[in-house]
């Protein structure tokens, strides 16, 4: 820490009448953030309650520290004490300030790096405007920033200066790194995290938390770009490729299964596959690829097998809910139906929220999927999407069925 002070004269307290008028630089005024109304609400009271026994600080009686306590004195008509320092110029006070802030409990970590930023600012200045030799001779004694000056990192090498700012800041580089990315993707964010407000909810705003969620959110902007943009999509339609591939492949439900376990099961009104037919099958999946394959209680040992054959990473099993359903002798009702969700790359999601394994829905007609299980994927995922062996056109999903007004041809 720089100390730029020297001949400190300290004037008693005494009436606001016969106190000279102190000077208020915007300058000086505006660079340290400001107490929030709830603080100087707090300070007004305590002030008139106990005193103003802290000096304010003054540079050719110029204001430098206390213009809350020196406005609620004047405002009161209450005594107060005045400390005048010396310094060379405006930079140096300001860099006073600064490192006289850094100390305070009552400024957020954001606002610390602010002025750290500032700091490191100011002395780069100096070091190209002055020699060190001047710095470290200024008022007969020697400048304790002079030190600081002599070994700044050039403005190339940013991991230093990141690592600098973050110790005047009391943090690691690495916060200030995801500081500065909020203040570039987020700027609206970045004062609230300043000013250490709260989120909707009542939370606390925090740079890691503000950090992951403007990370995220760019991310996902730039998935979706990518996804999305024309170019893309006319690469892919030529080559027949989709981005998400759901499947619901028409198993063959009553030869494998005995009488009883068939029982509650009708005629298929569409033709089956065996699970040989279905291994053969070819998914137009992109180099990265969500895949949706829908199973039963029956099938579900069966379709790990299948995407094993098709060489896809197995990620999760997600539950669908029904209201009702088969239910075979001496067997429970089957309620529930089963999408496994498989991978092909790296595929990205550009929505987690309230993205949960188990979907709750109405069912509809036979082997029909319900439409939460679309908005879903529409939600949570971008680019070319195709529904194989769908019986119904939906809604950014190109389809391919039996039953679908669509074909295969129409597709690719």
């Amino acid at each position: 820490m720089i100390k730029f002070a020297s001949d400190v004269q300290l004037k008693n307290p005494t009436s606001r009448e016969t106190m000279p008028e102190l000077k208020i630089n915007p300058k000086f005024r505006d660079l340290i953030p400001p107490l929030s109304e709830h603080e100087l609400a707090g300070l007004e009271e305590d002030i008139k309650h106990f005193g103003c026994y802290t000096p304010i600080i003054t540079w050719n009686d110029t204001i430098i520290d206390g213009h809350h306590r020196y406005s609620i004195c004047t405002r009161n008509k209450l005594p107060f004490k005045t400390e005048e320092r010396k310094f060379e110029d405006e930079e140096a006070v300001m860099i006073w300030m600064i490192d006289n802030q850094m100390g305070r409990r009552n400024i957020t970590t954001a606002a610390k790096i602010r002025l750290a930023m500032k700091k490191h600012d100011f002395l780069s200045e100096r070091a190209k405007s002055k020699s060190l030799s001047n710095l470290k001779q200024f008022q007969g004694t020697e400048n304790e920033h002079s030190a600081d000056v002599e070994n700044l990192p050039p403005r190339e090498d940013q991991g230093k200066v990141r690592d600098l700012i973050g110790k005047d800041a009391g943090c690691s580089g690495k916060t200030v790194d995801k500081f500065l990315y909020i203040e570039e993707h987020a700027p609206e964010l970045a004062e609230k995290v300043v000013k250490g407000e709260s989120d909707d909810e009542g939370k606390r705003l925090t740079i890691d938390g503000v950090y992951n969620q403007t990370k995220t959110k760019q991310m996902r902007a730039e998935t979706v770009a990518n996804l999305e943009s024309i170019e893309t999509q006319e690469v892919k339609a030529i080559e027949g490729v989709y981005d998400v591939v759901v499947l619901d492949p028409p198993w063959d439900i009553c030869t494998y299964r005995t009488y009883n376990e068939a029982a509650g099961y009708g005629d298929l009104p569409y033709p089956t596959m065996t699970l040989e037919e279905i291994k053969e099958l070819e998914l137009p999946c992109a180099d990265d690829c969500h895949v949706f394959l829908w199973t039963t209680q029956k099938f579900l040992p069966k379709a790990f097998e299948i995407l094993d054959h098709w060489g896809l990473e197995y990620a999760c099993t997600f539950t669908w809910v029904k209201n009702a359903g088969p239910q075979p002798l001496g067997y429970p009702q089957y309620t529930t139906e089963f999408f496994i969700y498989a991978k092909q790359g790296k595929p990205k999601f550009i929505d987690t929220k309230q993205f949960k394994t188990d979907l709750i829905a109405k069912r509809g007609k036979h082997s029909e999927k319900p439409e939460e299980f679309y908005e879903l994927l529409r939600r949570v995922t971008a680019g070319r999407r195709i529904d194989m062996f769908n019986r119904r056109n939906i809604e950014g999903f190109d389809v391919w069925g039996n039953q679908a007004k669509s074909t295969k041809e129409d597709i690719a």
